[in-house]
């Protein structure tokens, strides 16, 4: 048996659908009161009624390339709740036309600004409370592309989640001393809205032999319910059938 997530508090960014939403309701379902936040009040809308029907759970409309917006929503929470125990960085986005040749500036700034920008805000901004208590988690949702660069998904998101594997260490490195600790998971393909940002989005064959966000959702419970002691620096969970080995990727459109 794992520790309990009875009492704890759990906040999940880009939590109303994919990853984000299978973790809320895991967490949920294990005694945890879960916040989830998102960009979309009608994905949340949707969301809240899965969450609920798991648990304790409630929904915050937030961007998280908005600093000060970060800011003010983790003091919601600590003012509503007393504490942060678990940080969930799930929010992520890619741009259909994502390789040098095509890649916009502006497209390439938001990639930036929500997948790392947004995940150092978030995490700026639980740090202090969870000093003061000497303990907490905070998970980062990286990608094998994190670890193993692809033109199938382009600069800007190698960049970044190549980027979180480094800050989730750094929190490691400075903080394992208050009781905090920090996980990257690096998933393969996993079947979520975000596919439909691929050039080529894969069909519903190749989707049903990718992970599933329940998949990972397992895996985020995993890492929530080990004991203080124990930290996951980095989890790489991929599909058996990993297209990465089997040479069944699509090429970008050129």
């Amino acid at each position: 048996m794992g520790e309990s997530l009875k009492g704890k508090v759990a906040w999940i960014t880009g939590g109303g659908s994919g990853i984000g939403l299978a973790g809320g309701i895991e967490f949920a379902r294990a005694g945890a009161h879960v916040v989830v936040s998102g960009r979309s009040e009608d994905t949340l809308r949707e969301a809240e009624k899965s969450l609920k029907d798991a648990g304790s759970a409630e929904t915050l409309v937030l961007d998280v390339a908005k600093q000060k917006d970060v800011s003010a929503a983790a003091r919601r929470i600590l003012e509503r709740h007393g504490h942060i125990d678990l940080l969930v960085n799930s929010a992520g986005i890619n741009s259909p036309k994502r390789n040098f040749r095509d890649v916009s500036v502006e497209s390439w700034d938001q990639i930036v600004a929500i997948n790392l920008s947004g995940m150092f805000y978030c995490c700026q901004a639980v740090l202090p409370s969870m000093r003061e208590r000497e303990d907490g988690l905070i998970v980062n949702v990286s990608s094998w592309a994190g670890r193993h660069p692809s033109t199938l998904t382009g600069p800007g998101y190698n960049a970044t989640k190549s980027a979180v594997l480094a800050l989730t260490e750094s929190i490691n490195m400075e903080e394992c001393m208050h009781g905090i600790r920090a996980t990257a998971i690096l998933p393969g393909e996993v079947a979520t809205p975000i596919l439909e940002k691929r050039p080529v989005p894969p069909s519903a064959a190749e989707r049903a032999r990718m992970l599933q966000a329940e998949d990972l959702g397992r895996a985020l419970l995993l890492v929530a319910t080990l004991p203080p002691r124990a930290c996951v620096n980095e989890l790489v969970i991929t599909p058996t059938w990993n297209r990465f080995y089997v040479g069944g990727l699509e090429s970008p459109k050129r």
